[in-house]
């Protein structure tokens, strides 16, 4: 809860930075208290969900967060990055790491993420992460910030 007001300014109100993902910009403090509540709670009833937020080394400066989402054999991929330090390499860094931590368990087979596929930076990440591109998913996701219908998300995974 400590890191609300550094999330919501690093990227949380930012409408560039959600503008694929699945929840609205946050139009306050509040609202990013709310999303951080919520995955307090999820943590508390035992859903497997791991976030880590991510700072620059140098000064500690918050400005992203990244997630897995263990399931039976196989590792969801979630992340979302402040707008200020897009390009730099930085979520393909994080990202790589997750991936090759992931695999690295006994019971891990399969890394998976999906993106819109209009998001073309977020499939450059996670190419750049060591994943292929699988498909196309048809009317898979939710992107509330550009459309109210699901779109079709690229799928992209890296299997041992």
């Amino acid at each position: 809860m400590a890191d609300a007001q550094a999330i919501f300014d690093s990227y949380a109100h930012d409408p560039e930075v959600t503008r694929y993902l699945i929840w609205r910009p946050h139009n306050s403090v509040a609202d990013t208290e709310e999303f951080l509540r919520g995955h307090l709670v999820r943590r508390q009833t035992g859903a497997e969900e791991f976030s880590w937020v991510l700072t620059l080394k140098d000064d500690g400066r918050l400005v992203g967060m990244i997630a897995l989402h263990p399931g039976e054999y196989r590792v969801g991929l979630g992340y979302v990055l402040a707008r200020a330090y897009w390009g730099r390499g930085l979520m393909p860094e994080a990202a790589r790491a997750l991936v090759e931590l992931a695999l690295a368990q006994a019971d891990i087979f399969r890394v998976w993420a999906v993106c819109d596929t209009e998001n073309l930076a977020s499939a450059r990440v996670m190419e750049k992460a060591g994943m292929t591109r699988e498909g196309v998913l048809r009317r898979w996701s939710l992107h509330p910030n550009v459309s109210n219908e699901p779109r079709d998300c690229f799928c992209y995974a890296k299997v041992r």
